[in-house]
Parts: structure tokens; sequence; C-alpha cells
């Protein structure tokens, strides 16, 4: 085997999470790369040693757990744990923050400050309690914005050498960057696949999502579907009914003319409470109604029911409060189209549409309500 000269024995070492079996066995050779491998996926609490996130806090729900990870840098992220009957979802983050703004989302509220390592993923998984079957990467941070690190962490979550996981009970969920998912249409993963859309127009999207103007919503709906027919598996269409917004007559058409006779599952959401007050949650009257009408226009969907809002563990509310303050952190910039400049709310959208983003500052960690410490 050609040995790979540009990792080092010393950088495996330091942190052997980040690499697949076949990476290891070609920089120490297959006796030193199988020994660490054991002691990494074998969960003895020999791999302390090699870990560098540690649990930081856990918030407990009924059926939902919140991790508070600390990383090597001082950060925290935070990944969410869900107990069904069939097994565990663990719901992992991809960065520290998040670049795209989406108004009804507090992963954002305070900017990107990093992407986070394959290692740093692959932590979260191995970290969680309980007897993991499925891995979403919906937490904080949006996926294909951090595309080598993902991919790379998925390859080592699979490897056959360490936990083996099965690719099928991998999503990733993203809201579409057009480079990224040309690129992800091409692996050879066969990974489940979830587009964050909201909205059926590029106004719109564009208010909700206000960093993702630089892409073409019929582009961004064609590249997902692309992807469907390329792998042959269902995509899930994840889509936040905001009243007065995007649950109109116009927007019930538009879902159908995309979607209808198409390997599509439509997930309708209500926004679970952040800080956030200009977007108002659904009532479960229009839920039902919304959902009627798209069934009528031939469209399979499904409402999907969040859990963990007690402990600020829905979908939108991961944020990390465990973050330092005091000292300003400026994001770093993404050289991607429509996340170089700042976004405005100016251009004739609805006031109702309008965020407020705080940039990241480090201080004395504030906390709010707790749930159970880990330690």
């Amino acid at each position: 085997m050609v040995k790979n000269i540009s990792v080092q024995p010393k950088d495996i070492y330091k942190d052997p999470y980040g690499y697949t079996y076949s990476e290891m066995v070609s920089v120490l050779g297959e006796n030193e790369a199988g020994k660490i491998y054991r002691e990494l996926y074998s969960r003895s609490k020999n791999t302390d040693k090699y870990r560098t996130i540690t649990i930081k806090e856990i918030f407990r729900g009924v059926d939902t757990q919140k991790y508070a990870f600390e990383l090597s840098d001082g950060y925290c992220i935070e990944t969410v744990s869900i107990r069904r009957k069939t097994g565990t979802t663990v719901c992992v983050s991809t960065m520290v923050g998040c670049p795209v703004g989406c108004i009804f989302c507090a992963s954002g509220e305070n900017g990107f400050v990093r992407n986070l390592t394959p290692s740093e993923i692959v932590q979260q998984v191995i970290l969680v309690k309980g007897k993991v079957n499925r891995i979403v990467f919906m937490g904080m941070g949006e996926p294909l914005f951090n595309y080598d690190n993902v991919i790379k962490s998925i390859h080592i979550l699979r490897d056959r050498k360490g936990i083996n996981f099965p690719t099928d009970g991998i999503t990733i969920s993203t809201t579409g960057p057009l480079p990224q998912m040309k690129k992800l249409r091409e692996e050879h993963l066969k990974i489940q696949l979830t587009l964050s859309l909201h909205a059926t127009n590029q106004r719109t999207r564009d208010s909700i999502m206000p960093h993702m103007k630089g892409y073409d919503i019929d582009e961004v709906v064609q590249s997902v579907l692309s992807y469907s027919e390329r792998h042959n598996r269902s995509v899930t269409i994840a889509y936040l009914l905001i009243p007065g917004i995007n649950d109109r007559e116009n927007d019930v058409k538009q879902l159908g003319k995309w979607f209808r006779d198409k390997n599509v599952l439509i997930n309708l959401l209500q926004y679970n409470e952040t800080d956030c007050k200009a977007v108002r949650r659904p009532n479960k009257q229009e839920l039902v109604a919304f959902r009627d009408k798209l069934n009528k226009s031939g469209l399979t969907v499904k409402i999907r029911e969040s859990r963990g809002g007690n402990i600020k563990a829905a979908c939108g509310q991961l944020v990390s409060r465990l973050n330092r303050h005091n000292e300003s952190v400026v994001p770093k910039k993404i050289h991607i189209a429509g996340l170089e400049k700042e976004s405005s709310n100016n251009d004739g959208y609805s006031n109702r549409l309008k965020s407020n983003k705080r940039p990241y500052t480090k201080s004395k960690i504030r906390n709010g309500k707790k749930g159970e410490s880990s330690k």
C-alpha cells in the first residue's frame, strides 16, 4: 500500500477520529492501525485520551436529550438524540454558528464562526448514549458549506473497521447550494437527502433565507430532483409553514408543478420558538388545511411533529448559549455566491420577515434554565 506522505503519525495520534482505517494503515501499518481503531470504537474508557470534544452539559427531556459539547478551542456546539421504538436518532452539528441566516433558526443568530472537523462530527455520534440507528445532519450549520469535512465524516462513520454505519441510515438536510449539490449527486454514497425549501418563489425564499439569494430557486429544486433520479431514491422537501407568507394558493400550485409524480415526500414543519418574533407558528388547523390542499394536488405530505421543544432541542433551536462572550469574533467569509455581501431587508420584502443578527462575543458563561448536568 502506498504511504500517505501528507499525513504524519503524530497527526493521527493527536486526533485519530478524523481518519478512515485505510488512511491509518497507509501511515501506521495494519497492526497499529487495527489497535487504534479497536480502541476508538469499542467504547472503552481508553478512548478518553483521543477525544477532542467533551460533554459540557446534558439537557434531558422525555424522549429527547440535548448535548452541549465543548470543543478544543472553547466553543460549544449542540447535538440532539431522540429515542424512538426502533433505536436512537442523532442530530449532529457541522459548524459553530451558521452563515445562512434563516429567520426562524437560532443557529445563525450569532453568525458563522468555523467549520467542524471530521473528527468533531464523528465524536458527536460516539459520545451520545443509546443504540444509534439514524444519523441526521440537521444540527447547527449548513452541511454542504462544510462539504469536504462532512463527506469525510460519513466515510469514517461507515468504515467497516469502525462503526460500520449503514449509509441508508444517514440523512443530510441542506438549503441547496448548487455547486455542492452537483458534487453530492456524483458521490457514491446513496445517503438520504432533505432539501430545506420553505418557499415557492425567489422573493419569499430570499426573505426567509437571506444568505441564499445567489441561488435560483428553480435550479435548487431541479438539483434535488436530479439527485433523486441519479440515486433512485425518495427525497424529502422540508417546508416550514408561515401563515400569510408561504401558504397561499399559488404556493400549492407551484409545489404541485414541481413535485407531482416525483419520488418526493413533503414534510410540513411548525416554527419552534426562538428569539425571532417575526414568524408566527401555525396552528393545527392551518397545517391540516394546507396539507389537505397539497394532497388534493397529488402530493405526498406528512406533518412532522417536532420533539425536544421543552429543552430547546427542536428544529431551529440549537445555538449553544454556553459560548463565551466579551471578545468579538469576526465570522469568516465563505466564498460562495450570495454569502459575501450582507443581506438587506429593504428590497420591498415584508417587514414581518426582518431578522436581527448579532455577532459572536466571548465572556463568562451565561446559562438560561439548565437541564441535568453531565458532571
